[in-house]
C-alpha cells in the first residue's frame, strides 16, 4: 500500500520493481483496508499535507503489531498533521545532508536491512543525486535501530538515516533519505537498499 504525499514517482518504481502496489487515501486506513498488505508505504510529506491521518494511526500502529511493514518517508517537523509519527518516541529536525556523495556510514552491519535479500556495500550509496536526506530526525526511542549515519563536509554526523525498529510481529521505518530521487533516477543501490526495507519481516 503506498499513501501519496505532497507529489513523488516512487509508485512508479515500486510497479517497475514488480510490487504489487494499491494507492491509498486516508480514509483506508482501517483494519479492513489494511488486511492482506504486507507493507505500508507513507509518501513524502504526508504527513504535512494529508489532515485525516491523526484518527488512523491507531489503525496503522496496529497493522504493525499484527505483522505489518510501515515505511515513513521524511516529513517536516513543522505542520505536522499527526501527534504521533511513530509508535515509540520520534522527534524530527531540519537538518539534512546535501552533498550527494557524502560518505554514509553503515551502524549495523549486521541488521537484516543490510543483508537480506541484498547485502548492502559501499558500492551501493555511489551515484546518489542531488542529496543524501532531508529533515533528519534528532531523537528517537532505544526501541529503534540507527541503521545509517552521514553528514556533509565538516559536519557532525546525523545517525538518523534508517531507522527500524520491532513492534509487535512487524517493523516500523523512519527514513528521511531522499528516495523520491533516488528511485526515479535509477541509482542501483537505492533501488538495493529499498527493496530491503519493503522485505523486513519477510525474508
Amino acid at each position: 500500500g503506498y499513501v501519496l504525499g505532497a507529489g513523488d514517482d516512487i509508485p512508479i518504481a515500486l510497479r517497475r520493481m514488480g510490487y504489487e502496489l494499491r494507492v491509498l487515501e486516508g480514509k483506508d486506513l482501517t483494519p479492513e483496508g489494511l488486511a492482506g498488505l504486507d507493507a505500508l508505504v507513507f509518501g513524502i510529506r504526508a504527513f504535512n499535507v494529508l489532515d485525516d491521518l491523526e484518527a488512523r494511526m491507531d489503525a496503522v500502529f496496529e497493522f504493525v503489531q499484527q505483522g505489518g511493514n510501515v515505511i515513513v518517508q521524511y516529513n517536516n517537523p513543522r505542520g505536522l498533521t499527526v501527534s504521533r509519527l511513530a509508535p515509540f518516541d520520534l522527534s524530527l529536525s531540519e537538518l539534512r545532508i546535501t552533498v550527494e556523495d557524502s560518505p554514509l556510514t553503515v551502524l549495523a552491519p549486521d541488521h537484516p536491512v543490510m543483508n537480506r535479500p541484498n547485502q548492502i556495500v559501499t558500492e551501493d550509496f555511489d551515484g546518489w543525486v542531488q542529496e543524501r536526506g532531508l529533515y533528519f530526525p534528532n531523537r528517537w526511542g532505544a526501541e529503534f535501530t540507527a541503521v545509517l549515519a552521514g553528514a556533509d563536509p565538516g559536519e557532525q554526523p546525523l545517525e538518523g538515516g534508517l531507522l527500524v525498529a520491532r513492534y509487535g510481529e512487524g517493523y516500523y521505518v523512519y527514513t528521511p533519505l531522499a528516495w523520491f530521487r533516488q528511485l526515479p533516477a535509477g541509482v542501483p543501490g537505492a533501488y538495493r537498499l529499498f527493496a530491503n526495507i519493503l522485505a523486513l519481516g519477510r525474508e
